[in-house]
Parts: C-alpha cells; structure tokens; sequence
C-alpha cells in the first residue's frame, strides 16, 4: 500500500511535491518529532479534495497538519498521509463579512483585515496556526473564542464530500468543534466584521502582542498552552487558586522542572519549552507529570489542550 501510495500521489501531484519519509520536526513549534511516510502540500481545496479521495481510496491514513502549533508529532513520526496545506487567500464576501482558507495564518488574516478596515479580529494578533487549526480546536484568547467570529465554513469530509455549515452546527466549545468527531477537514472560514478604522485596529493588535509577549516564553520553541482550564461544570478548583490550569501548575510547584530538554517555563505555567535537545518523549513524560501532581495535589484533573500526532510508546510513569 505504501508504495502504491507514492506512485498515485505523483501521478495525481508530481513527483517533486511529493517527500517520503519527510522530516515533520521543523514544521512544528516545538521541533520534535520524527518523520512522515508520505507528505504533500496541497495549493488548493481542489488539491486538498483530491488528495483525500486518493488517500481514501488507497486505505491510507491522513493527517492535516497547519501551523504546526498546538502539536506534539511522535518521534516515531505519523503513519501514511500527511496533508499540510500552504498558501490561501482572504476576501471580502460581504460588507460584514471576509472569507479566508484554511491555509491562511491567522496572522496574515488580522494584516488583511486591518489593511481593508474589517474590525473585529485584531485582538488575534500573535496567535499561531492557521485558520483550519483555529476552527479545528475553536481558538481562545483573552476569555474569547474564535468560533464567536464565524459566520459559517465549507468542510470536506474524508470521502471527499463538501458541504458548507454554518457557525451553528459546528458544535464549537471550549477548545472543540465538531471537526474533532468527525474527521471532516476545513477548506475556508467566513468570519462577521465590521468597518473600521486601520489605525485603531492597529493600536488593538499591537495591544494583544504585548500581552502575549509579556505573559508567554515566546522566545523559546513551544507549542502554546499543554492543558485547557478547569471546567466549572465539573471541576472543583481549590478557594485562592484562579481558575486555570497555569496557576494549577504554578502552585503545585512545577515551574522550571524538566525532563530532558523539555522543561515546564519558569515564565507561564502552561507552556513547556524546547531546550533544543528535547524529544517528543520528553515532552510527553513530563505532560503527564505536571497532570498527576496537580490531581494528586489538588483534586483537579488536566485535560489537554494539545494534540498528539503519531503513535506515542513511552513509559510516563517516573
């Protein structure tokens, strides 16, 4: 099947496009992680369907791979079909609304938008991934969700059926969406704005920037925040501890500890760094220590917010 794989993926996309056992670590924000069987980058929905149907019907696994944040690729690396769309542009479709690809960062969407006075995404500035990523786990920030934005999207299922849905049935939540159950893939994203003036959308951007750069280790590879925050329907978080999993973290005493090149920053508890020796290993062991010792400590147990790519084989007991 493999090598079946490789001959119809350069047949359907060109032989040059198409990398085998292509290293993923570099297009991650936390360069770990081994290699990809098979990798292609598709320019296009129309790319991004045909690949699917190929895949489908060769039997091969597919993995969708944006940014590269919010990920820990295994350092066995991911078995058959990495798809890691690139390119996309962004339009306006309405006065109140502006569309973009899923391979669009959401960075270059908050620069369009601020160059054509649609207000209402700036405050996303400094976030990473693209847009597919964000709608994929509904991106927060600052108390807000992305999905608060969205007007509606054009999915495409693994069978290469397209539907468009609107925000309302995109089952989006707290660091979900209805793309994490069924498997659908994001082609674009409508989202609502309004006119504003470029100079003050700016000033907001900047703002958020700020924030970030003062409150997260932006300087050292991460992949943003490990845990989601405490549930209030179904956690119970100590009295003087906020409610985040940060603080948890934080208090129990974990800040600064590591295990072998991944370390929990000194700076947020909710961010573990790459030293530039870490594996994905490392990183996964020590997860899972700050998740026990903040349950055994507090009672709270810490759900991921991350997202685990290829098949992990580690011990996490320590």
């Amino acid at each position: 099947m493999t090598a079946g794989l490789g001959t119809a993926l350069g047949d359907l996309f060109g032989a040059d496009r198409v990398k085998q056992n292509a290293p993923l670590r570099d297009l991650t924000t936390f360069r770990v992680g081994g290699p990809a069987d098979w990798l292609v980058e598709p320019r296009s929905s129309e790319e991004t369907i045909a690949a699917l149907v190929l895949a489908r019907k060769a039997g091969a696994q597919v993995t969708i791979l944006g940014g590269g944040s919010n990920v820990l690729v295994a350092d066995a690396g991911v078995r058959g079909l990495v798809l890691r769309p690139r390119g996309g542009e962004v339009c306006r479709v309405a006065d109140d609304r502006v569309r973009a690809d899923a391979a669009v960062t959401i960075n270059g969407l908050v620069r369009w938008c601020i160059t054509h006075g649609a207000a209402g995404l700036e405050a996303w500035a400094g976030t990473p991934g693209t847009v597919g990523g964000a709608i994929f786990g509904n991106a927060h920030f600052a108390g807000r969700l992305i999905g608060e934005q969205v007007v509606g999207v054009r999915l495409v299922s693994r069978d290469g059926a397209v539907r468009d849905v609107p925000a309302s049935e995109m089952a989006f939540g707290y660091d979900r969406s209805r793309m994490q159950d069924t498997g659908e893939v994001l082609l674009w994203a409508e989202f609502r704005v309004a006119r504003g003036e470029p100079a003050e959308m700016r000033a907001v951007a900047r703002q958020s920037l700020a924030y970030r750069k003062g409150t997260q280790p932006l300087d050292t590879p991460s992949a943003g925040c490990i845990f989601q925050n405490p549930d209030r329907s179904r956690d119970h978080v100590p009295d003087g501890i906020p409610w985040s999993a940060g603080a948890l973290v934080d208090r129990a005493g974990l800040k600064g500890v590591s295990v072998g090149g991944a370390r929990v920053s000194p700076s947020h508890g909710n961010f573990i760094v790459n030293d530039g020796s870490a594996t994905a290993a490392d990183f996964r062991v020590l997860i899972e220590r700050c998740r026990r010792t903040v349950r055994d400590r507090f009672g709270v147990q810490l759900r991921d917010e991350i997202v685990y790519l290829g098949d992990f084989d580690v011990d996490t007991a320590d």
